[in-house]
């Protein structure tokens, strides 16, 4: 399925619902980045899941 891209106007007011603080999009990846914690936020069909339940950590672990 092809990488859709989020509303820049969108993009500018998302922040992370653990720090509020500001995100960093990763189109390729589809999630919404919060380096400072090392969480990622996933995006489906278009929507940023922004719940701190949904959260993953980030970077991924590599096997």
């Amino acid at each position: 399925m092809p990488s859709m891209s989020i509303d820049p106007k969108l993009l500018e007011i998302l922040v992370c619902p653990q720090d509020k603080g500001p995100l960093v999009y990763l189109e390729d990846e589809q999630v919404l980045v919060n380096e400072r914690l090392g969480v990622a936020y996933p995006i489906e069909d278009n929507i940023p899941v922004m719940l701190a339940d949904e959260a993953v950590a980030w970077p991924p672990a590599h096997n």
